[in-house]
């Protein structure tokens, strides 16, 4: 376990039964909230790519946003978004992805990552890390070279950062979670 579970922790609240039944949502707002959790959470999150150059931070809609925004800064590097279809008004790339129950798309502007650009994919959290692997698709098919994948709170029974790594992805995790 990361040192920064221990404190984190107790700034993320479990919401049982939602979104449907036997599903416990672990809601991060209640930590962007309190500026002390949110700060340790950001310099946790940067902590293993603060040393290595990183062009840019690539965050998932919507709570990536949030936390890519305060790392780009931190790092000194740029943010751009990886969306839901539709949402960005130029020209852009997308790539589908299966869900539990059907499929999903996102999609980023075809010019925001330049080949060979360092960047840094981060979300609030991962699952079973079909968002994140359909991100790690689109990012590569831009040319990034993807240093590494940054979430504040991973449910490892559902594998997702397994999934990751086996993609050549380091993945810092703050908190870890049992189930789902």
């Amino acid at each position: 376990m990361q040192p920064y579970a221990l404190d984190l922790r107790s700034h993320i609240l479990s919401i049982p039964n939602y979104p449907k039944p036997g599903i416990v949502f672990r809601d991060v707002t209640t930590l962007f909230a309190d500026a002390a959790a949110f700060r340790l959470a950001i310099d946790g999150l940067i902590e293993p790519f603060a040393k290595g150059e990183v062009d840019l931070v690539a965050g998932i809609e919507a709570r990536g946003f949030i936390i890519g925004g305060a790392m780009a800064d931190r790092l000194g590097a740029g943010f751009v978004p990886i969306r839901k279809k539709g949402k960005l008004p130029r020209e852009t790339v997308s790539v589908s992805y299966a869900l539990e129950y059907g499929s999903d798309e996102i999609e980023m502007h075809r010019d925001a990552v330049a080949a060979e650009q360092r960047v840094l994919l981060v979300d609030d959290l991962i699952a079973t890390g079909g968002t994140a692997k359909a991100a790690v698709t689109l990012l590569r098919r831009l040319g990034a070279d993807i240093v590494g994948a940054s979430v504040i709170v991973d449910l490892p029974d559902l594998g997702g950062a397994a999934r990751l790594e086996e993609l050549g992805l380091t993945v810092r995790s703050l908190v870890t979670f049992d189930g789902h």
